[in-house]
């Protein structure tokens, strides 16, 4: 492994032990100004979500009940610091901040009506999207899908961060985006126009599964955290990952659900068509399969991606997925990807998500990647060797350093 010419956040000892990593305080300054140079003039706001928003984002009533982690996490780091001399910094104007009705899943379409700190109901459409230029979302859960659809109708530039927690706050949302746009297009430029990628699953009990995708020699893409200038787009944050939309996909991949349960998923023409029981419980895989039968595009492939950054786990995939070493694959929606799979393919609109399915030591510790091949042309190079970055990754972030 080339380590000389590399940082010591890529470092061996780091790689292996991402906790050691040295992270600067957390300045909200300093990150608005990194992802969204200019910020001059800019008008910024700051939505989040809530089942019942009228009510709680009224005079911040939130504040005095128990749970809304992530919510008031969004008014302490980031509306309070606005207000407290951070939008003066950055020559900004606004700072307000607004509830919509919780989605209940991931990238859903959020509805229109929106609640302002005084309980005055408002629009997205009318009243939000078209008076700011900057749109921060921190919320429960993802919004990338449909803001990303919305910028470009409405002309605004904004992030997602879904899921933020004190350990996003000091570790992935303190990096330099320059350095981790610069980083993750290595490993894009090292992987793009791939015509095919190859994952080996090690199980438990010594049975080896292989998920096949083919990605047309298509350009990858990255998701690096930078939204300069003033075209239309929408960073998800924290960032760093290089991504394919597969055109076709077989084999068979291990899936841990939420509770625990173990199952193996049989993919055929890009589509999950069943899962088994590997352990727990029965009624998990039943209820998956039910849902496949009843809307199958709740089970086509929609995103393979790859983390590019070293960062220590936090519990949320937000995070995690970006940790150089994993991979995840997604269900669902990948319009705001470049894909073909848009919402009105599903039979029911909360059917229409994008969920990923993160493979990360600390996400699956009952299997093991053990092995990531990318053919590209007549090149054949592993990616990710027992969760951790291949000799040809590492020889592609060492590359072109000073």
């Amino acid at each position: 492994m080339i380590t000389s010419q590399l940082p010591t956040y890529l470092s061996e000892e780091v790689l292996l032990n991402p906790e050691k990593r040295d992270f600067p305080k957390f300045d909200l300054v300093r990150l608005l100004g990194n992802v969204f140079e200019p910020t001059r003039g800019c008008r910024i706001c700051i939505l989040t979500d809530f089942d019942e928003p009228a009510e709680l984002i009224k005079d911040f009533n939130y504040l005095t009940e128990s749970g809304f982690p992530v919510q008031k996490k969004a008014h302490e780091a980031f509306y309070q610091t606005l207000h407290q001399g951070a939008m003066e910094a950055l020559g900004m104007s606004g700072g307000e901040m607004f509830a919509y009705k919780t989605t209940r899943g991931s990238n859903l379409d959020l509805e229109d009506e929106v609640w302002d700190t005084n309980g005055k109901q408002l629009s997205l459409d009318a009243d939000i999207y078209p008076n700011y230029d900057i749109i921060l979302c921190i919320s429960t859960f993802s919004a990338t899908a449909p803001l990303t659809a919305k910028c470009k109708e409405f002309g605004f530039r904004g992030a997602t961060m879904h899921g933020v927690n004190d350990v996003i706050l000091n570790s992935g949302l303190t990096v330099d985006y320059n350095e981790v746009s610069a980083d993750a297009e290595r490993i894009r430029l090292a992987m793009t126009k791939a015509d095919e990628v190859e994952i080996d699953f090690a199980l438990e009990d010594g049975r080896i599964l292989t998920a096949w995708l083919g990605l047309d020699a298509q350009e990858a893409q990255k998701s690096h955290g930078l939204c300069k200038g003033e075209k239309p787009d929408i960073a998800n944050l924290p960032a760093g990952e290089v991504y394919f939309v597969p055109s076709d996909a077989r084999g068979h991949f291990p899936m841990k659900y939420e509770d625990g349960t173990l199952g193996v998923l049989t993919v055929e023409n890009r589509n999950i068509i069943k899962s088994e029981l590997i352990e727990g419980s029965q009624a998990t895989i039943d209820t998956h399969n039910a849902r496949l039968q009843d809307d199958p595009m709740t089970g086509t492939l929609g995103e393979l991606g790859f983390g590019t950054q070293v960062l220590p786990v936090s519990y949320s995939d937000i995070q995690d997925e970006k940790v150089l070493g994993t991979c995840h694959l997604a269900t669902g929606r990948d319009d705001h990807l470049g894909g073909d799979i848009v919402p009105d393919m599903f039979k029911k609109h909360e059917n229409s998500t994008h969920d990923d399915i993160l493979f990360a030591p600390h996400k699956t510790p009952n299997f093991n990647v053990k092995e990531v091949r990318m053919k590209r042309g007549d090149q054949q190079e592993v990616i990710i060797e027992n969760f951790r970055p291949s000799r040809y990754i590492m020889d592609a972030l060492a590359s072109a350093r000073d």
